[in-house]
C-alpha cells in the first residue's frame, strides 16, 4: 500500500463501501457475519468496510467482540483478502469500530 492510500485509510477519508454492525450478536453469529461480509465485499470489488464492534462493557471491561474481531481478521481464511485494518476515527466509532481495507481482486 502506498503512503497516500495508507494515510487516507487511517484518517478515514476513503469512502466506506460496506458497514457491518455487530452490536448485540453472539460471538459465533458475529464471526459468521464478518466472514460473509468480507467475502461478499471482496467478490463485488468493494474495498473498504467499517466494522462496528462496540466498545464493550461500560464498567471498565473491554468488549468481547472488540477483542475478537482483530483476531478473526488475521485468521488464515480471511487474511488473504485483507490488506490492512485499523481503529476507526471518532466520528465513525473510534475504538469501538475498525476500518478494513480489502485487497484488490485479481482475476
Amino acid at each position: 500500500m502506498d503512503r497516500r492510500t495508507a494515510d487516507r485509510f487511517r484518517r478515514g477519508t476513503m469512502g466506506i463501501d460496506v458497514r457491518l454492525d455487530l452490536h448485540g450478536m453472539s460471538q459465533e453469529r458475529a464471526h459468521q457475519a464478518l466472514r460473509a461480509a468480507v467475502e461478499r465485499a471482496w467478490t463485488n470489488g468493494q474495498r473498504t468496510l467499517l466494522v462496528i464492534t462496540g466498545k464493550g462493557m461500560k464498567t471498565g471491561g473491554s468488549g468481547i467482540l472488540r477483542n475478537a474481531v482483530p483476531r478473526w481478521l488475521n485468521d488464515a481464511d480471511l487474511r488473504g483478502r485483507i490488506l490492512s485494518f485499523a481503529h476507526a476515527q471518532p466520528r465513525d466509532g473510534g475504538e469501538g469500530a475498525l476500518y478494513v481495507l480489502l485487497r484488490r481482486r485479481r482475476d
